[in-house]
């Protein structure tokens, strides 16, 4: 069986396939893109990764935004490293964005990587962790996975430097690489502290929402982006507590407009929005003339002038 693989391996190589279970890469090879790796919720049931997405440019994924459950799966299947990434921007820390992310980290001790990973996130309350309470609770020395603690003490190949951002009824500048420069706002999520995200790349700008009821600075975040990512978690109508945690179609689509935003991405498709898509596009429809994409795990959203449908790698 072994030489039956080694066979096999060897016309991959000669006629330039893809070996088996492993997926050619092509999102963003060329210019800049947007890769959606999650693009539903919490539940099982949707047969979806939950939230995780990619900032693409010249074949190399620059920034990682959230990590939920089956984003590991999907960021190898995407052709992504661990070694290029500039940064991992966490939109906050409930599990569907951030349980994958050991996993990712245990992956990288497999890659070559040397320069220091800043982690981004919010910063705890009594219900939630911040992003450096979290890294601890994975990586400390009391932590889940303590035994890659060396990635925070800094006697790795490198060493993850998780950040709190403070970003309450602002925007404000997180950092800088190279020609990408990052931004956060504080946005509401019920009680939970969570953050809007925007990446500045290359000329192009795009801003994801996480979860949000909408309230707060959004708009200001997404400010004429090429591709706003805005989660379509609950339906038309909702109220009360549901709302509170997420935004209405209605909303999304008044933000959209009120941002001037040229291209709008859904995802975070629950089950209570799949199968409902006309009816979220006619409520944005009211507010916002622009595209409107329905994301998949694995959508491509390049970012060349010329060329702004999604494709995907799957």
């Amino acid at each position: 069986m072994r030489e039956a693989f080694l066979r096999l391996a060897a016309c991959a190589l000669l006629f330039g396939l893809a070996a088996p279970g492993t997926a050619a890469p092509s999102c963003g090879a060329t210019g800049i893109a947007v890769q959606v790796l999650g693009s539903g919720g919490p539940e099982a049931a949707d047969k979806r990764a939950s939230s995780g997405y990619l900032v693409w440019r010249d074949g190399r994924a620059r920034l990682l935004v959230d990590a939920g459950g089956g984003v590991k799966l999907r960021f190898g299947e995407a052709g992504a490293s661990m070694a290029d990434l500039d940064a991992v921007a966490f939109t906050h820390f409930h599990a569907d964005h951030a349980s994958d992310f050991a996993a990712l980290v245990k992956s990288s001790y497999f890659e070559d990587r040397s320069r220091a990973l800043p982690v981004y996130g919010p910063p705890g309350n009594a219900i939630m962790p911040g992003a450096v309470a979290f890294a601890d609770a994975l990586f400390g020395q009391s932590g889940a996975f303590r035994y890659l603690g060396d990635f925070l003490d800094g006697s790795a190949s490198y060493t993850l430097e998780p950040q709190d951002v403070k970003a309450d009824g602002k925007v404000v500048g997180v950092g800088a690489f190279r020609d990408m420069r990052l931004a956060a706002t504080a946005v509401e999520h019920g009680s939970l502290p969570a953050l809007g995200w925007r990446a500045e790349i290359g000329g192009a700008v795009v801003a994801f929402s996480g979860d949000t009821s909408g309230k707060g600075e959004l708009a200001a975040l997404a400010r004429d982006a090429d591709i706003f990512v805005a989660h379509n978690a609950v339906p038309v109508g909702t109220t009360g507590v549901a709302h509170a945690l997420h935004m209405t179609p209605d909303d999304i689509g008044r933000i959209a407009a009120q941002a001037k935003v040229k291209k709008l991405v859904l995802s975070h498709r629950m089950l209570r929005t799949l199968g409902r898509e006309a009816e979220t596009l006619a409520a944005i429809r009211v507010h916002y003339a622009g595209p409107v994409e329905f994301a998949d795990d694995l959508s491509c959203y390049p970012l060349n002038p010329a060329n702004l449908n999604p494709a995907s790698t799957k």
